[in-house]
């Protein structure tokens, strides 16, 4: 039974699902009889796999006047705001201080972003050519291209480039936030996600200097045995100076019930790999900015069920995703790193930081669909991971050097006098949850660190050199 999960009733994750957008998505789909497949080299979901390691740059980036202009497209355009609206990376990296870093040539160049992302089944709708929708995404947006390799030495005989919305989403997020670091993907065959993991991790730690993790599960359903191993790999990435980050996940408060367990409603906890103490855990938000500058407004904690349209076209057995995860570990004591720090106890506060992850105010993500640009706002925690991932990138170009274990140094800068300077502190807001079987009451956002969202969101220009300095 695999002990980690992606996209099932035990880590109901649905960020980038984009709902509406989908099903339309898929009627377009039917009438082309083709998804994804149209650039030229793409090998289909059932063609064996290449060497384990695929390397290739983008293609040239598609110029934005060979997109379907701006709200005539078929599918919806969040850049429209139909149905919903989000920013454009531009305004994205605005809001959280990361242009100032771009504009002085600190763009993660040298840095390597390690994605682990669980391969497509066969014949699995909705997925496409990652070379394609990147070079979409940068056309639209001005981007450079990204140098991408695949590793699929853990996942069998797969297609490298054929990928799931959101393998491509942690893509575009960790691009549009450090365009010049390389991007690595290990695929890993789908139901097999715990035996891969810890090797896994050792693997990523020869690939790149951070590692972005939008897998997970929640404490209760992993075995002893599948704690020691995953705790033991992350030591291995600690000592080899390897930063790793793992959303907190998208059930507010909860987990859901593990797999094989009859309980009617998800349990009060907190999610592995996230809760680990070596591991950076990243909780959401709710971003307000200007919708043409990109100048920041505020945020909140994130806490913002899906409509009753959209929430129904989520899979049967899979609850939607409302709030940031967050809480206290009922496995690990609280690190050193966290001692004196107000409101964490005996026990591992989770998360440690934050950022953007409403489904109302993500940042633009772009994948072709039969030939046409389906524009949604990226959203859940598994967003928020990737976008931490391309801010460490950028400090360890503005360090010379990996900065590795990064947790102390955070907490550092929280306790100090720079705190407000480098973090948007976010006060308002909750994680509290109502399920059909009753609620699960949470934590609220306060001043400081919070079991919500952790030390805010960070104002990268300020928070970028003071990482790079030790904190």
């Amino acid at each position: 039974m695999p002990v980690w999960s992606r996209s099932s009733a035990r880590w109901p994750r649905r960020r980038r699902r984009y709902q509406a957008a989908a099903a339309a998505a898929t009627a377009v789909a039917a009438a082309a009889a083709v998804l994804g497949g149209c650039q030229a080299g793409h090998t289909g979901p059932g063609a064996a796999s290449s060497p384990a390691t695929t390397s290739a740059s983008s293609p040239a980036a598609t110029s934005a006047s060979s997109l379907p202009p701006a709200g005539t497209a078929a599918l919806p355009d969040c850049l429209t705001g139909v149905p919903v609206a989000c920013y454009t990376p531009g305004q994205f990296r605005v809001a959280y201080g990361i242009t100032p870093l771009l504009d002085r040539g600190i763009d993660g160049r040298g840095e390597t972003v390690v994605l682990p992302e669980v391969a497509p089944e066969q014949g699995q709708q909705g997925n496409s050519d990652i070379r394609q929708d990147l070079a979409l995404f940068d056309g639209r947006f001005g981007l450079p291209r990204v140098h991408l390799e695949v590793t699929t030495s853990l996942a069998g005989a797969v297609s490298p480039y054929l990928a799931t919305k959101e393998e491509l989403g942690d893509a575009e997020m960790v691009h549009a936030v450090a365009p010049g670091a390389a991007i690595r993907i290990i695929l890993l065959r789908q139901g097999e996600v715990a035996a891969d993991f810890a090797q896994m991790l050792r693997l990523a730690a020869t690939l790149g200097g951070v590692v972005s993790m939008s897998i997970g599960q929640g404490e209760r359903c992993v075995t002893s045995a599948g704690v020691s191993a995953l705790n033991s790999a992350l030591q291995a990435d600690r000592d080899q100076d390897v930063t790793v980050i793992a959303s907190s996940g998208d059930n507010g408060a909860a987990i859901v019930p593990c797999k094989g367990l009859t309980a009617p409603a998800p349990l009060k906890g907190v999610n592995l790999p996230a809760s680990d103490p070596l591991v950076l855990a990243v909780g959401g938000t709710s971003l307000r900015a200007s919708r043409t500058t990109g100048a920041y407004r505020g945020e909140s904690a994130w806490n913002t069920p899906l409509p009753p349209a959209q929430e129904r076209l989520l899979p049967a057995d899979v609850e939607p995703p409302v709030a940031s995860n967050g809480g206290f570990s009922s496995l690990f004591p609280r690190p050193s790193y966290q001692d004196g720090v107000a409101g964490i106890g005996t026990a591992r506060g989770v998360p440690d930081v934050a950022g953007d992850a409403s489904p109302y105010t993500g940042m633009a993500a772009i994948q072709d669909v039969a030939g046409q640009a389906l524009i949604g706002p990226s959203s859940g925690t598994s967003a928020s991971a990737p976008f931490w991932a391309g801010i460490i990138a950028l400090a360890d170009q503005y360090a010379g050097r990996h900065l590795g274990f990064i947790n102390p140094a955070i907490y550092r800068i929280g306790r100090g006098p720079r705190y407000r300077a480098a973090f948007h502190d976010i006060t308002t807001g909750d994680n509290t949850v109502a399920y059909p079987a009753g609620a699960i009451t949470g934590y609220r956002a306060a001043p400081g660190w919070d079991p919500v969202t952790g030390w805010g969101s960070p104002d990268a220009q300020v928070l970028v050199p003071l990482l790079a300095a030790g904190g």
